[in-house]
């Protein structure tokens, strides 16, 4: 289980090198989220519409193992954006990937880039 996280790290915006087009802006839904496939990445991108922003994480939530965090309820908590499995409700930092429930684990995060209505997500490799 543990080489599945350890292909998952977080990329800072300024340290992308690769921008990849993830689809198009409708085609990813409001306020909830969608999932790409990135080399044997699977990655979880959020149209946070109520913030107007963009974000992406990995989509493996670490507590379960399991690909799902896509399907998450987005929202807020002190004004930072999370996500909350929708197994076990352990919620994430979508800036940084840190546990805002305390836990150890945290998640990967990506940067977004939309541009003329197409999003791009930021990785390093």
């Amino acid at each position: 289980m543990e080489e599945i996280l350890n292909q998952y790290e977080t990329v800072h915006p300024n340290d992308a090198t690769i921008w990849f087009k993830a689809g198009k802006v409708e085609d990813f839904p409001t306020n909830r989220g969608g999932c790409i496939k990135y080399k044997n990445k699977q990655i979880a991108i959020f149209n946070f519409a109520r913030r107007n922003q963009w974000y992406a994480c990995q989509n493996a939530c670490p507590h379960k193992m399991e690909m799902v965090l896509a399907r998450g309820m987005t929202g807020s908590t002190d004004d930072i954006p999370k996500i909350a499995c929708p197994m076990h409700k352990k919620t994430f930092s979508l800036v940084d990937g840190s546990n805002l429930n305390g836990d150890d684990f945290k998640i990967a995060t990506y940067p977004i880039k939309v541009i003329e209505d197409e999003v791009f997500v930021g990785f390093v490799d």
